[in-house]
């Protein structure tokens, strides 16, 4: 059994690795804006220990180890992180764009999981897999671009992967692996009803490749199958 603590966990792609982590029998660690909040879906799960976390504010961030240390059972070492928390964004064309839309993007797509493995860098080191998994869009892709939209989107998902490699680099000594991985159009609040993957299809396929991770396949960028993607 792993310890997997998951970001933005309380709906959509985070919940369904919260479902089907527990299901399986491992230990799982959800953060939420308000935990005292939750929706029913994610109440109706068993066994999750929920934390406080706000990602778009660098000193919930910072604080999140203390909160953690204040869980009734208390926390040990963390095995996986899982940097799922993210934001869409409103502004699709170059007329649309404004300089709040793209440090709100940045802010949760890109700085806050470096923050968050900043943060929590010292329960992981004591884990076993040291296993780092950020969930980024194949429209961080540079060479995949095919369109001008979503400026702020594809952009902070391009620095996250950036930052995924930079961090499989300075770990790799401390023997952690970090990888940079699509989970597919989803069937989402973000994604929308038109999604070709449900959730359950998208987190399974995910599983799979984050339980094969070994340290060679650090700093990839990967789809939800497991395919190679371009930068």
């Amino acid at each position: 059994m792993a310890t997997y603590l998951i970001t933005g966990a309380n709906r959509g792609i985070g919940l369904e690795f919260v479902r089907q982590l527990t299901a399986r029998g491992d230990s799982v660690i959800g953060t939420a804006r308000d935990p005292a909040g939750l929706l029913e879906e994610a109440r109706a799960v068993p066994g999750v220990r929920w934390v406080a976390l706000e990602v778009a504010d660098p000193a919930s961030i910072d604080s999140l180890p203390t909160r953690l240390g204040s869980l009734g059972s208390g926390v040990g070492p963390i095995d996986v992180l899982i940097n799922n928390a993210g934001v869409s964004s409103t502004a699709k064309t170059l007329a649309d764009l404004t300089s709040a839309e793209l440090h709100r993007v940045f802010a949760v797509n890109t700085f806050a999981p470096l923050l968050v493995t900043k943060a929590l860098l010292p329960l992981m080191s004591a884990g076993g897999r040291k296993l780092i998994v950020h969930i980024t869009s194949q429209l961080g892709s540079i060479t995949n671009n095919n369109g001008t939209s979503t400026y702020p989107y594809r952009a902070s998902k391009t620095g996250l992967n950036q930052l995924n490699a930079s961090l499989a680099h300075e770990l790799r000594p401390a023997g952690f692996t970090c990888l940079a991985m699509h989970p597919g159009w989803v069937q989402t609040d973000m994604g929308g009803k038109q999604a070709t993957l449900t959730p359950e299809s998208s987190v399974r396929h995910l599983l799979g490749v984050i339980d094969r991770a070994e340290p060679g396949l650090s700093g990839r960028f990967f789809n939800y199958d497991g395919a190679p993607l371009p930068w």
